[in-house]
């Protein structure tokens, strides 16, 4: 007995060190795995369907007569130059451009109504103006595009939001695409319009959490379920539209998503849909400045995020996927003489840093390159992390104790004392980045 006990206490003291090595392994694996899915499978450029550039195949009295639906709400510093793309389209037949102003209080409407003089718009242009108040059970938005969707004329219609910046050829080939596949929805993803470092720093990592919840080529698939559009253009036949009952549809008209639950509900019906490559096409510039780009996308990550304990998973994932990999050399260095009586040496810790950085990097690349960025902001990977957790705290901080987010003078997802105190609050008047979306 007393022979076997030093080989049992041997035994014990390996057991930490295969531990520690094995987290160290498997650590090193599942990062590499995870931005190999990111390049491979969920690149929202290059695993989009290619738009193929075609031209309608119809004769001119053959095409469409198509709607392009626009609501605006305190668009001011963007409308003017949406409408102008919107209006000079190069499409050979009938169609008409609806902008839903819904309540601004900026000068959006002044800036409309000027438009409307301009001969381009003569004919093709329509104002819709709503009041400040919702009816019960609508979010704004998807009230806004019901509106204008009400009184449309057109076979197929175009939502699209006033931020966006249409190239003249973009309508007429996307309709000449869905129609060539047989689509009954096409979405685009924009080229995105980076004007400041706030977005060349958060932007790669906000495009790599939503096509992380929602990877192109999944989404293109028939038999799977994952299905979400960009409200910033999705056209969609209105025979479709009007089958599933619109925005006034129960799971759409407060919808705080309403592009996504669209998308899900056409999907769902059996109707085929596309997430296309827009660049090109389509041009965004979501956010400018630091505070309008934390307030809005706080917003989208506490109404789209699935709930609180995504919320709390990707706050304790993020740190692990997008700053660890780069300390993990810093922490190997530092700690080399306790992992190597972990049994790590330096060619091994080598080896795991390169496996958890490389990946990283080439899919940084890759999306660097989509987005019109230099090699080395990649390097901010990190910094741009650390940001997002402290919008994702936040975003927790307010779904816990109900007070919901503001975002164009409305409230979302508070509770009904905090709703009712915030209505009741006086009215603050838009500010300098009330137009940002």
């Amino acid at each position: 007995m007393s022979r076997k006990l030093p080989k049992r206490v041997a035994l014990a003291s390996k057991q930490p060190h295969r531990t520690a090595r094995l987290l160290l392994h498997c650590y090193g694996l599942v990062t590499a795995a995870f931005y190999l899915f990111l390049d491979w499978i969920a690149h929202p450029y290059r695993r989009s369907a290619p738009l193929r550039h075609r031209q309608p195949e119809a004769g001119v009295e053959g095409l469409p007569v198509v709607s392009i639906i626009v609501p605006a709400r305190n668009e001011a510093a963007t409308i003017w130059r949406c409408v102008r793309s919107l209006l000079l389209q190069d499409y050979p037949t009938d169609y008409e451009v609806i902008v839903v102003d819904d309540g601004s209080t900026d000068q959006t409407r002044a800036i409309l109504e000027h438009l409307a003089m301009e001969p381009a718009a003569v004919g093709r242009l329509r104002l819709i103006s709503l009041g400040e108040e919702l009816p019960s059970g609508w979010a704004g938005k998807p009230h806004a595009l019901h509106s204008g969707a009400s009184q449309a004329r057109g076979t197929w219609l175009v939502f699209t939001d006033a931020d966006s910046f249409w190239s003249p050829q973009t309508l007429r080939l996307t309709l000449g695409e869905a129609l060539a596949q047989g689509l009954d929805l096409l979405s685009l993803v924009p080229e995105q319009v980076i004007a400041d470092g706030w977005n060349r720093l958060t932007l790669p990592l906000a495009l790599m959490g939503m096509s992380l919840q929602f990877p192109p080529p999944l989404v293109n698939q028939p038999c799977s379920p994952l299905a979400t559009a960009n409200g910033q253009y999705i056209l969609l036949r209105r025979s479709v539209y009007e089958a599933l009952g619109g925005y006034a549809h129960p799971a759409l008209r407060h919808s705080p998503l309403d592009d996504r639950d669209l998308a899900a509900l056409v999907k769902r019906h059996g109707y085929r849909l596309a997430l296309c490559d827009g660049r090109g096409l389509l041009r965004v510039q979501m956010y400018r400045g630091l505070p309008a780009l934390w307030r809005g996308w706080r917003k989208t990550i506490f109404v789209g995020s699935g709930g609180l304990p995504f919320m709390v998973a990707a706050l304790l994932g993020l740190p692990l996927v997008v700053v660890g990999p780069f300390l993990l050399p810093l922490l190997l260095w530092l700690g080399r003489n306790w992992w190597r009586r972990q049994g790590v040496g330096t060619a091994e810790a080598l080896l795991v840093s390169c496996l958890t950085l490389f990946p990283l990097l080439a899919y940084r690349r890759s999306l660097d390159q989509s987005l019109g960025l230099p090699w080395y902001q990649a390097l901010a990977h990190p910094l741009a992390g650390l940001l997002f957790m402290g919008i994702l705290a936040q975003a927790c901080w307010r779904k816990l104790t109900g007070r919901g987010v503001e975002w164009r003078g409305r409230l979302y997802g508070a509770s009904p004392r905090t709703a009712t105190h915030k209505l009741t609050a006086p009215r603050r008047p838009a500010g300098p980045d009330a137009g940002q979306r």
